[in-house]
């Protein structure tokens, strides 16, 4: 038996019961019962019912003490004998063809069929699998019942005492055989049930559920064979001529044992469904825990449980669904931000958000007017995604976030939403990277990058029906007016002295001061960085560039 849980992203696992699967399912037509189960579930029934009246057989010939009803009881036993040999076969061979008619599902409508045509045949399919193991069990109790009514009319000759035990004997086995037959079969057209699942989940309505399941297995199976032994007992306060100690002691035993076996594979049979059935969930579930979301269940029980298995399909769908909606806004406004939002901290207030020690690069394209006024669209597209693909590698391996994309610029942020130990210099290597990765990657655009650190207010801004997540303050702006300034020099990369001040460790090292600049916009000077790789020839740095030039271990 399979674990009953399948991967929706192959599906060749087995039916699954999700949405996707249902809405898969409705362009398609479920065919009839395969040849295969029907050959097993007739199988099985033949085999049950074939023991059933041998066992009978053999208690009413050498256990029960019926030949003592009668004076001759050779002829007696001679006639039932001949009888059952005769009725049995032809009993079975009725029943055998009227299941077989019962399970078979019509052909599906042709390609021209209406949507209510292929809905009343999936409807009748589904009712044909559903109630298959109750037609079946009619299909086996109808023969036992007219055996009783024979059996009893025919031993009625020698004694109306020998016609009511016999047809007595004959309902109770009857009714052990078609229960434990009706079991088997449930279990064998689990994959039966489970295709036409897949097209239309598990109402809850119309089918016996666990309790009735679970009960109904201890009384047709333990408490009937039990009866038995009860009316036995009985008998012998009544009739004690006919029963010795002996004779009674061998009936208990016998019949008791018959219980057992009879309780046993009955339970067994519905324990095993019922464990199936949790058993694939909960490794489903297992699943689920350790990260993997692409599982489905296959719904194959007509219980509650057939619902718990439909149920979890659709939890699973609903967290795949949840998971690719916070992947796509993770992919637009950032990881850290999505996770904040989805965690219920992403709240627009209107109180302004908080301050926050930041670094900030800010880095545009050099002739993207140029180039948009000259090359087609679409190549334009092109090449500002695979710059933009570089731009977010890199600041992502520094720990930094990418706040927006503005055309043909990009603003990251390190040190918001989330905190980082040293923003200033994670800005300033990713700064020195980024422009070592444009030169060996040979993207074809050129670009400036300007990197400056400060305090900003890091925080949402809009209003509550349109928000986004942001930092403002004079780094950003400042390291959008370097960006100016890098994109006219050959370095392409400019840093202010505030970054190189609030970094830390060894990057300031990689920087040398090359000057100071009155920045558009602003009242004081700016000293302004380049990384001393990309220093092309010193001695253009004036005297008192010179001067002021840092070196910072």
């Amino acid at each position: 038996m399979t674990d009953g849980t399948s991967r929706n992203a192959t599906g060749s696992a087995g039916p699954t019961a999700g949405p996707a699967s249902r809405a898969a399912g409705e362009a398609e037509a479920p065919g009839d019962v395969a040849f295969r189960t029907k050959t097993v579930v007739g199988a099985l029934i033949l085999v049950a019912n074939v023991v059933g009246a041998g066992i009978l057989v053999g208690l009413a010939g050498w256990v029960l003490p019926f030949r003592a009803l009668v004076a001759d009881e050779a002829e007696a036993l001679r006639v039932n004998l001949v009888l059952l040999a005769v009725y049995a076969p032809l009993g079975a061979l009725v029943g055998f063809a009227f299941g077989w008619t019962w399970m078979r599902i019509p052909d599906p409508p042709g390609p021209g069929a209406t949507a209510a045509d292929r809905d009343r045949h999936r409807r009748r399919a589904r009712r044909v699998v559903l109630r298959a193991p109750l037609r079946l069990a009619v299909v086996q109790a109808v023969p036992w019942v007219i055996g009783v009514l024979l059996f009893a009319a025919v031993d009625a000759r020698w004694s109306a005492f020998l016609a009511v035990a016999v047809a007595g004997m004959i309902a109770l086995g009857g009714v052990t055989t078609v229960t434990v037959a009706y079991r088997m079969t449930e279990l064998v057209l689990r994959r039966e049930v489970a295709r036409v699942f897949v097209l239309e989940p598990p109402s809850g309505s119309g089918m016996p559920g666990v309790a009735v399941r679970s009960l109904g297995t201890w009384v047709m199976g333990t408490g009937v064979p039990l009866l038995g032994v009860v009316i036995a007992a009985g008998t012998s306060l009544v009739y004690a001529d006919y029963f010795t100690v002996t004779r009674l002691g061998v009936v208990t035993l016998v019949l008791s044992l018959i219980a057992l076996v009879a309780g046993f594979v009955a339970t067994a049979l519905t324990s095993t469904s019922l464990a199936a059935s949790v058993l694939a969930v909960r490794r489903a579930l297992r699943r689920v825990e350790n990260g993997d979301l692409d599982v489905t269940v296959e719904v194959s029980d007509t219980t509650e449980l057939g619902l718990l298995q439909s149920g979890f399909n659709t939890m699973v769908s609903g967290l795949r669904e949840r998971d690719r909606v916070r992947e796509l806004f993770g992919r637009q406004v950032g990881e850290e931000v999505a996770a904040a939002a989805v965690a219920g901290d992403g709240v627009f207030d209107g109180e302004g958000g908080s301050v926050r020690e930041v670094a900030v690069l800010f880095v545009d394209l050099v002739g993207s007017t140029r180039m948009a006024a000259t090359r087609p669209p679409t190549e334009v597209m092109a090449r500002l995604n695979r710059f933009f693909a570089e731009v977010v590698d890199v600041v992502e391996t520094h720990g930094g976030w990418i706040n927006k994309f503005e055309g043909d610029a990009a603003l990251a942020v390190f040190g918001a939403p989330t905190d980082h130990d040293d923003p200033a210099s994670a800005a300033l290597a990713a700064a020195r990277a980024l422009a070592d990765r444009l030169d060996a990657e040979n993207v074809a655009i050129r670009a400036g990058i300007g990197v400056s650190a400060g305090e900003a207010v890091a925080g949402y801004i809009g209003d509550t029906r349109r928000y986004e997540y942001t930092v403002i303050g004079d780094p950003v702006n400042e390291a959008a007016r370097l960006c100016d300034v890098a994109k006219a020099t050959p370095e392409r990369v400019a840093a202010s002295g505030a970054a190189l001040g609030l970094a830390t460790g060894t990057e300031a090292g990689h920087w040398t001061v090359v000057g100071t600049q009155r920045l558009r916009g602003r009242e004081a000077d700016t000293e302004i960085a380049v990384p001393r790789t990309r220093v092309g020839d010193a001695a253009s740095i004036t005297a008192e560039t010179a001067r002021s030039e840092v070196t910072r271990g």
